[in-house]
């Protein structure tokens, strides 16, 4: 088949290397940037063989989103704009490991599993964050679509949650949006600003807000959304990407695990900021006193400023069931209520709304006799539901309703803060041989295996007051991540240590020892 013939042929042109095994995780492949050409172009055919089951269009990031920049990585998202299915994972890194000559049988078995009409129209959109590596690997994106036969739509620099938006948008046929970059920036920007007209006298000081970054995509794309925003939020961008080199030192996952402001950002003593990660999916709040004493806002204290403000919202039993908080992993889970918030504590999260919601809001709109609070409620909640990206994680999304709330509620970044004092905690990585080890339930805060870690947590933290621990394997490396928090941060840290080590023991930890921290 001509077809076939045609892959095999520019297979040749992206070569595996040998004996190089890889794993599709919960944010795709991730690596080394020079170990993924292969990768990319197989992925390019696996999104094609998808749009041509879904008869939808798939899209494929190539991004390692908080990994330092000599790293790059790749996911796949499906047709509403959400993660791929775990099957097709699966599928992901049978393709992925298959060796040169194995490729196209490979290819041919989840055509034939998947009763794949190979005469069905494939369309995959592509977007890139700015590693140097990225034009080059998503090339070989393109490549594998076009070695199929597949059409491609190349958006160029993106952020990760913008390439979900668009492929959603296509999907609905315009329903969620318009498939532009421009189309997003106007849809959240005219929420926003609808937002804050609730807002009575704001001064240049409460619209101001420092944004870190993380000298990636997302730094780009805020200061062409600037225009949109109308000075209703006036940006001081660090971290741009002028100078400074991709999450070194900088972004959401730096500060959240180092608890101290990234490097590059000057502020006073109060001011309000946030700082992205490498793709813009995650976003992180903090301020710091005059005594320099840091406060991060996190994804916990996001997800609670959110659902506060929701629940004022619905005072007048408008229209909600349920309003729940869900783990990120629980994405599909939240859909099965009226509405549904989620925040990861690295600050990953967002908001989703079910079309029965959605469409009591708009009746609501029509209904003439609705009184004013009413009508006001609803349509503080029309556009909440218009400025959120629904389909992933986004932190210019999230920075935005965080923002509207914060001026709707005339609320300062100390007073959110004060809404709950978080405990002291901790974050550390163990490094080991294989991630897959560790396996979790109960939303990732029991570990399964290996036998005898959890027992040995569970009798760690019986050791400390107020104490709670929890580890899970990494979506994008052989590490493993520590949380724990204590009543003391001395406490947190011991604790910390102590759980790290049973990691390393017990889950085939690598290199040396973890030490007690300083």
């Amino acid at each position: 088949m001509a077809l076939f013939q045609e892959v095999s042929k520019q297979s040749s042109l992206h070569p595996k290397p040998e004996g190089l095994v890889l794993q599709y995780g919960t944010a795709g492949f991730r690596t080394k940037a020079k170990h993924l050409d292969h990768i990319m172009f197989r992925m390019g055919l696996l999104a094609t063989l998808r749009s041509k089951q879904t008869k939808a269009t798939i899209g494929v990031m190539v991004t390692a989103s908080h990994n330092p920049e000599e790293d790059n990585g790749v996911k796949l998202i499906d047709p509403m704009g959400e993660m791929l299915k775990p099957l097709w994972e699966s599928y992901a890194t049978q393709l992925a490991n298959a060796e040169q000559g194995d490729l196209l049988p490979t290819l041919k078995d989840v055509i034939n599993k998947e009763a794949i009409d190979m005469n069905q129209e494939a369309n995959v959109f592509v977007g890139k964050d700015t590693r140097s590596s990225s034009a080059i690997l998503s090339q070989a994106v393109l490549d594998g679509v076009s070695a199929l036969s597949g059409h491609s739509k190349d958006y160029g620099l993106v952020t990760t949650p913008q390439l979900h938006y668009m492929v959603c948008c296509q999907n609905t046929q315009g329903k969620y949006g318009e498939a532009t970059v421009e189309g997003y920036y106007r849809k959240l920007s005219k929420a926003f600003i609808q937002l804050t007209k609730n807002a009575s006298n704001r001064t240049d000081d409460q619209k101001h807000l420092c944004v870190d970054g993380a000298n990636g995509i997302g730094a780009l794309k805020v200061r062409e959304m600037e225009s949109h925003l109308q000075r209703e939020l006036q940006i001081s961008l660090f971290n741009d990407g002028s100078k400074g080199k991709l999450n070194h030192q900088c972004g959401a996952d730096f500060v959240k695990v180092q608890q101290k402001p990234p490097t590059g950002i000057k502020v006073s003593p109060g001011e309000r900021c946030c700082s992205f990660d490498g793709d813009a999916d995650r976003i992180v709040y903090y301020f710091t006193d005059s005594d320099g004493t840091f406060h991060l806002l996190d994804g916990d204290k996001m997800a609670t400023l959110i659902s506060t403000f929701l629940k004022e919202l619905l005072w007048c039993k408008l229209l909600i069931d349920h309003l729940t908080d869900c783990v990120k992993h629980l994405h599909h889970a939240a859909q099965e209520f009226d509405i549904g918030v989620y925040f990861e504590a690295n600050g990953h999260g967002t908001v989703l709304f079910s079309q029965a919601a959605e469409e009591k809001i708009q009746q609501l709109l029509e209904d003439s006799n609705i009184n004013d609070k009413q009508k006001r409620a609803a349509l503080l909640l029309q556009n909440t539901v218009n400025i959120i990206n629904q389909t992933v994680g986004d932190a210019i999304s999230d920075m935005l309703l965080i923002e509207a709330i914060l001026a709707i509620k005339g609320m300062t970044v100390q007073q959110w803060d004060a809404i709950y004092r978080d405990l002291p905690n901790r974050q550390l990585k163990v490094k080991v041989s294989d991630r897959r080890v560790i396996d979790t339930t109960d939303a990732e805060r029991r570990a399964v295996s290996p036998a005898g870690l959890q027992e040995a947590i569970d009798s760690t933290v019986k050791k400390y007051t107020q104490a709670r621990s929890f580890v899970r394997p990494s979506g994008t490396e052989d590490v493993v991540r520590v949380y724990t928090e204590a009543d003391t941060q001395e406490n947190a840290d011991a604790l910390a240590h102590e759980v790290s080590l049973a990691v390393f023991k017990l889950a085939g930890g690598v290199g040396d020892e973890p030490k007690p921290m300083k």
